[in-house]
């Protein structure tokens, strides 16, 4: 993964920011260019029309391109400055350019937002050691109705072994047991399995149909 890659796996660009940020509009793409270190390098940020991103950084006095900061087991002192400007520079072009996605999959970010703008709850991040489970909780009655948690799943189906992200719902007890037939629904991780299901979100199940079970999930927190 190359740094750009890394920076902005979790970001979508907003492109109306990018003029007033510093960005100039090209044919197909938008271009950002910044001197570093005392004038030494010049740094050019490219970002396509499709949200890609790549930068490259030119050697001012020598009037070449300069790699030498993506060689990643150098330590050189020089190299590492170089390498670090460069990475400050795109980290603030993403925090001051991009919305920025808290889950690794298109529809877990989609039911967050939703969920956020339906009850204006924030996911809540509230373990060290897994970064990527989130908490939706009524902020009057302070209940959960909601876990967003990534896992491998092979600990829901163990014919398949990947990182997939779920959520955890609470539901009657006897919906819980007829979900449980349909796919994309598995008995509850981590939950008590008589009240609570697991919901697959890859896509399997719609936004529409996930957001109305949690609808009943979020009326026992009233």
């Amino acid at each position: 993964m190359t740094i750009e890659e890394e920076i902005f796996k979790e970001a979508n660009i907003n492109f109306d920011k990018l003029i007033s940020y510093g960005f100039r509009k090209e044919k197909d793409y938008y271009l950002y260019s910044q001197n570093i270190l005392d004038n030494s390098f010049r740094v050019d940020i490219e970002i396509k029309n499709d949200g890609y991103v790549h930068g490259k950084i030119y050697d001012l006095a020598m009037e070449e391109e300069y790699t030498n900061f993506r060689i990643k087991k150098s330590n050189a002192s020089y190299i590492t400055q170089v390498r670090e400007e460069f990475q400050n520079i795109l980290i603030d072009i993403r925090n001051r350019c991009c919305i920025l996605k808290p889950f690794l999959y298109e529809q877990t970010n989609r039911i967050a937002e939703e969920i956020t703008k339906q009850y204006r709850d924030e996911p809540e991040f509230k373990w060290a050691k897994f970064p990527g489970y989130a908490v939706f909780r009524n902020a009057k009655s302070r209940k959960w109705y909601g876990i967003i948690m990534n896992i491998d799943k092979k600990k829901l189906d163990k014919t398949s072994s990947k990182e997939v992200e779920i959520i955890d719902i609470k539901l009657d007890p006897n919906k819980v047991e007829s979900l449980q037939k349909q796919k994309g629904f598995y008995p509850a991780y981590h939950m008590n399995k008589k009240s609570w299901i697991t919901i697959l979100l890859d896509d399997t199940v719609t936004d529409k149909e996930i957001m109305d079970l949690i609808e009943e999930s979020y009326s026992y927190t009233r």
